[in-house]
């Protein structure tokens, strides 16, 4: 495992960090009135996280035996060329998003645990399409032919910096208390308005580390 790869893939998972769903509901949450905010934000970040990371496992497994001969190509020229060019792709595609549109985050039915889990679940059902940065690290893994002792804790890691900011919100919430108020709410409005230029950008990074890190396949 190279630390080109290393810093790829983290580069990767801090675009991830801009998730506008996570960083919504939790927001939501902090901004609500009522208690145990620390237990429903770690139920939430917790289902989205472990789900993340058993799509990028089974990914990286090649899902079983059925996808041994997948796998194989996987890690195959064909693949890095092909790779380059859904890069290339994303970076095109990205200056077609339509930037000025508005963003809602979904909410929970209620503020319970359970309710929170299926919030984590349909937040993960939605965005895990169009989770391009996590797809485009999960790319780089496998043509790297990393093994299970170097891509799990790489994947691990993704996975836990792709939540951060709602931690790092919820440790300024528990610290600061009402002084968090304003900036939440601000920062509420500022993601409503920027998520599709959020995602013209993250389209664009992601496109250029793939090209990258594959442009020597041709």
């Amino acid at each position: 495992m190279t630390t080109e790869l290393i810093l790829s893939v983290g580069a990767l998972s801090l675009l991830d960090m801009l998730s506008p769903a996570i960083i919504g509901v939790t927001i939501y949450l902090l901004l609500s009135p009522g208690g145990k905010v620390f237990t429903r934000l770690l139920a939430y970040i917790a289902t989205v996280a472990v789900l993340y990371f058993a799509v990028g496992a089974l990914l990286m497994m090649g899902l079983g035996t059925v996808m041994e001969s997948a796998a194989d190509l996987f890690q195959s020229r064909a693949v890095g060329i092909a790779l380059t060019i859904i890069g290339a792709a994303l970076f095109i595609g990205s200056f077609f998003i339509n930037t000025k549109k508005k963003y809602s985050p979904p909410r929970p039915k209620s503020k319970n645990v359970a309710s929170m889990v299926a919030l984590g679940i349909t937040t993960f059902a939605i965005e895990v399409a169009t989770a391009l940065p996590y797809f485009a690290a999960i790319g780089l893994m496998g043509t790297a032919e990393l093994t299970p002792v170097e891509w799990v804790p790489l994947l691990a890691s993704y996975n836990v910096i792709m939540v951060l900011p709602a931690i790092i919100l919820y440790l300024l919430h528990l610290v600061l208390g009402r002084l968090m108020r304003h900036p939440l709410e601000k920062l509420g409005t500022k993601l409503a308005n920027s998520a599709g230029s959020t995602l013209s950008w993250v389209m664009s990074i992601a496109g250029i580390i793939l090209v990258l890190n594959n442009i020597d396949k041709f």
